[in-house]
């Protein structure tokens, strides 16, 4: 769905959730926004059996203007209501009739959806939805102080003060925004009432520690999430912890926080292990966080939670390549197949001596561009760098042109100017001529693995995928995804 696909209507309702957050707020704000740009006369509105009471969202709704209306007793049927970080249908917000109903959400999918809708559960924020499709309509909201600092405050919150933000588009917008920093603070230092520092007191005192895995899990009663930050973090700093989930069950959904302080467990994959199936969760390798569905649920959340903490450490083994010395005995021999990807010479997008930094799905890289310096795509859009030697000697030119679509398109920013160029437009088709031998098999159970020459970041193995020990090389194991195997390397 794109924004201008709802200008043929006239009267336009925003409903956020009931009970909104910063993120409600701000993202009803935006689209607020762009329809009086485009001359139309919307409403804000949010019910429920509560008015706003927080004191940070007390200080944003008035310091940035924005429109919204308590109305629990909404009565009317617009033309369009346009539901916003939330779905129609869903507990959380109240039903308002209307003769068309639209969705932009960045929560999992839980109700059936209308033909208008953008939800986009991967996203750490609606707000940064909102920012990405008024974007897309070649309108900038950099101008609008008030709207831009609402829209990071809407990802600040919902990503516990950005340490849970994992997907680049996020990063996108927090580069872009033009924001009042000062009231960014004054906000976050009106987050927590004295309640909720009572909460956090009686979710430490009430912790569960399990000595063999070294890690703590603690409940706390239903809060703003950033309260479950406050306590992970806390509780983090305890000698013989490793680990600490925290949590909180409410009517509408139930939210936690994960911190890792060790490098066998990576935060963000463990939240998205705790998700699964119920939910989603994500951020960065120490810090990140998540949430489920009550309604997806089929047992207690605190079952769930417990029982795939544990079975997160028992169905796991860990290895480091380095100390493996694996046995290559009755293992099949296969050979890599050439395979086709796209190659970039990082001084043909921007010149040589340039300080850089590369984006994509799996993070951020910061170079100075050398004169040998180039970017390979792999096949699922994946980036990383090559030396000109190695390139030349594994792969050879296919194509001038290079034309593929991944869910994120990598660029290149110049950290001086800040100008943005996008990678594969700079991009040639090359071929991997690479015959290299290797034994493989695959996983009958998860492992982390820590391969030879990066001792500090595991790559993850799972069941289906398989392990490759060069023939050459036998301390050179890695992980080759399952569905790629065939693809890539055939058997001799």
């Amino acid at each position: 769905m794109q924004l201008k696909d709802l200008l043929i209507y006239n009267d336009i309702v925003i409903q956020c959730h009931d009970n909104p957050d910063a993120d409600a707020l701000a993202s009803g704000y935006g689209l607020y926004w762009y329809f009086k740009k485009q001359g139309k006369e919307p409403r804000f509105i949010y019910r429920g059996r509560n008015e706003l009471q927080k004191s940070n969202l007390l200080i944003m709704v008035k310091e940035l203007n924005i429109p919204v209306t308590y109305a629990p007793d909404f009565d009317e049927t617009p033309e369009l209501l346009l539901t916003v970080d939330c779905q129609y249908g869903q507990r959380n917000v109240s039903t308002t009739n209307a003769q068309n109903i639209a969705i932009i959400d960045h929560h999992q999918k839980t109700v059936a959806l209308p033909e208008l809708s953008e939800v986009r559960s991967n996203i750490g924020s609606c707000s940064t939805i909102v920012w990405d499709m008024i974007d897309a309509e070649g309108i900038s909201v950099d101008d609008n102080i008030h709207l831009s600092t609402a829209l990071y405050y809407g990802l600040f919150t919902d990503t516990n003060k950005l340490s849970e933000v994992s997907h680049p588009l996020d990063r996108d917008m927090l580069d872009s925004l033009n924001i009042n920093h000062s009231l960014i603070t004054q906000m976050s230092n009106s987050n927590i009432s004295l309640g909720e520092f009572v909460i956090t007191g009686k979710a430490i005192l009430s912790y569960e520690y399990f000595e063999n895995n070294h890690y703590l899990i603690l409940e706390a009663e239903p809060c703003d999430p950033n309260i479950l930050g406050v306590i992970s973090d806390f509780s983090l700093e305890t000698a013989g912890v490793d680990v600490c989930l925290a949590y909180y069950v409410s009517a509408n959904e139930i939210k936690f926080s994960v911190r890792s302080c060790t490098k066998e467990v990576h935060a963000d994959e463990l939240a998205a292990h705790l998700a699964e199936g119920y939910g989603g969760g994500g951020g960065h390798r120490y810090k990140a966080g998540g949430s489920m569905r009550p309604e997806k649920l089929d047992r207690s959340a605190s079952s769930i939670l417990h029982s795939r903490m544990k079975s997160y450490f028992e169905e796991y083994d860990i290895m480091y390549a380095s100390k493996a010395n694996l046995s290559t005995e009755g293992l099949n021999l296969y050979q890599k197949q050439p395979v086709e990807v796209g190659c970039v010479k990082l001084s043909d997008v921007f010149p040589q001596g340039t300080n850089v930094s590369i984006r994509a799905l799996e993070g951020d890289i910061s170079v100075r561009i050398g004169s040998g310096d180039y970017l390979m795509i792999g096949t699922l859009g994946e980036i990383y760098p090559i030396s000109e030697a190695k390139l030349k000697k594994t792969y050879e030119l296919v194509s001038d042109h290079y034309e593929k679509e991944f869910e994120y398109t990598p660029k290149v920013t110049d950290l001086s100017s800040g100008e943005k160029r996008l990678v594969p437009s700079y991009a040639k088709t090359v071929r991997s001529k690479d015959s290299s031998m290797i034994y493989a098999f695959p996983l009958k159970k998860k492992v982390k693995l820590f391969t030879s020459w990066d001792e500090e970041n595991y790559y993850t193995g799972d069941i289906g995928d398989y392990m490759a020990i060069r023939k050459d090389d036998p301390s050179d194991i890695y992980i080759i995804k399952g569905h790629l195997f065939s693809s890539l390397y055939s058997q001799c």
